[in-house]
């Protein structure tokens, strides 16, 4: 997206009869759910032949993991659509993207997982940021991790995060159409 910013293409997705937030959601939506597909689905069921998994007890886990993953897809979409949007701004966000990048795949518990963390610290980062819900609190929900109530608790404030993100989104992108010059007109 900051590309189309930058060289004003952004203006063909105002002229779409749907909000740009929902224009760059659907499409991602369909993304994900094709990773979920072709990317995640094949090797679980080849680990399930050849491993020992662990599976779920609980009936309502793997609904729950489906819906925190939705809603880690929503948080992301939302995340990375304000890092974008920065462009409105700053005409190359190449430097918000990487501390996005940095950010984001350290405080999701992509290079360890957050529970390695100081408890005040870890509690800290799931409740004050949306970081958590992008990748350790699906993985926690799937591996049962937590008592029932910690896990819709987590989900919870997952699906929390989301509605802010996507809120705050809406607001940018109001404020951004104000400010937006196309270049030659």
């Amino acid at each position: 997206m900051s590309d189309r910013i930058r060289t004003g293409e952004v203006t063909a997705d105002l002229l779409r009869p749907i909000h740009p937030v929902t224009g760059y959601l659907a499409p991602d939506l369909g993304r994900a759910l094709h990773g979920m597909v072709f990317r995640f689905v094949p090797p679980l069921v080849v680990g399930l032949v050849f491993f020992d998994l662990y599976l779920p007890g609980r009936w309502f886990t793997v609904p729950l993991f489906g819906l925190s993953v939705l809603l880690a897809v929503v948080g992301s979409l939302g995340a990375r659509f304000l890092v974008n949007a920065t462009a409105y701004w700053l005409h190359d966000a190449r430097g918000p993207i990487m501390l996005w990048t940095l950010a984001a795949g350290v405080l999701a518990g992509l290079y360890f997982p957050l529970r390695f963390l100081p408890d005040w610290l870890a509690v800290t980062l799931w409740v004050a940021t949306p970081f958590p819900g992008l990748m350790q609190t699906p993985l926690d929900v799937l591996i049962e991790r937590d008592p029932v109530p910690l896990q819709f608790g987590l989900v919870g404030l997952q699906a929390a995060w989301a509605g802010a993100l996507l809120a705050l989104c809406v607001l940018v992108q109001r404020r951004a159409e104000r400010r937006l010059v196309a270049q030659g007109g």
